[in-house]
């Protein structure tokens, strides 16, 4: 008798420990999800204050020595004509000359591979301008058939446009989503008859980049457009704050 009632008494108390523990796990769980979440955008318009044009030329001949004669005549060329357009010698860099050697494959009635015929070395150099007087490159990049026409066997990639400011301009659109994020928050609060508690959490999203009005998608990693001069910076933040 004296067991039975002992057993009782356990499986009492037991039941009430896990009633108590189970009804503060609950509210506890009611207390973690009284929370309103909210994400913010901070976005700005910019020009690029910064451009590199780069472009290549290239030389073939029979001998090594009579292509690399014919690449520094053509180097000077350029030279000159990059000074005579305003650019300074600081902002031209030249790289290092890239050979190859070039053969013509023949082939018997069958399509087998004959014979490779050496045809000479080809030699191909580049240069690159940068700049922060973006409109003047601009502009030369659009006049460079002149050293075509000049002779040279020149091939001119499209500019490149970046913004020397861009950490300050980060910043700045950071503080922008923060409080456009705590306006929202705010006002479904209000709407809700609640007051926001304290801020639990925050999350910056992907820094993207886009050219303006343009139909770029936006990625997941976060873009950063350098082919469009005027450019659209878009940043979020999410904000999750306790509810009163």
């Amino acid at each position: 008798m004296l067991k039975n009632n002992l057993n009782v008494i356990i499986i009492a108390v037991a039941i009430i420990t896990s009633s108590y523990l189970f009804s503060n796990a609950f509210q506890n769980r009611n207390k973690n999800t009284d929370t309103i979440s909210v994400t913010g955008l901070g976005k700005t318009d910019f020009v690029s204050d910064l451009i590199v044009w780069n472009g290549s030329f290239s030389r073939k001949s029979s001998t090594l020595k009579e292509a690399y004669a014919s690449l520094d005549a053509d180097r000077d060329k350029i030279k000159s004509y990059l000074s005579s357009k305003g650019i300074a010698p600081n902002e031209i860099v030249f790289s290092a000359v890239n050979f190859n050697k070039e053969y013509q494959s023949t082939y018997n009635e069958n399509g087998t591979l004959r014979e490779n015929i050496f045809t000479g070395f080809s030699l191909t150099q580049s240069v690159s301008i940068q700049s922060k007087e973006v409109n003047k490159i601009e502009e030369l990049s659009r006049q460079s058939s002149e050293l075509i026409n000049s002779g040279i066997e020149f091939y001119s990639s499209a500019p490149e446009y970046y913004y020397t400011k861009l950490a300050e301009l980060k910043i700045k659109m950071i503080a922008e989503a923060t409080k456009d994020a705590s306006t929202r928050a705010k006002s479904i609060a209000e709407n809700a008859d609640a007051s926001l508690g304290n801020l639990k959490k925050s999350d910056m999203g992907v820094f993207q980049i886009i050219g303006q009005n343009s139909s770029e998608d936006y990625s997941y990693g976060g873009s950063f457009n350098t082919q469009s001069k005027n450019k659209t910076a878009t940043i979020t933040v999410k904000l999750v704050y306790q509810v009163d």
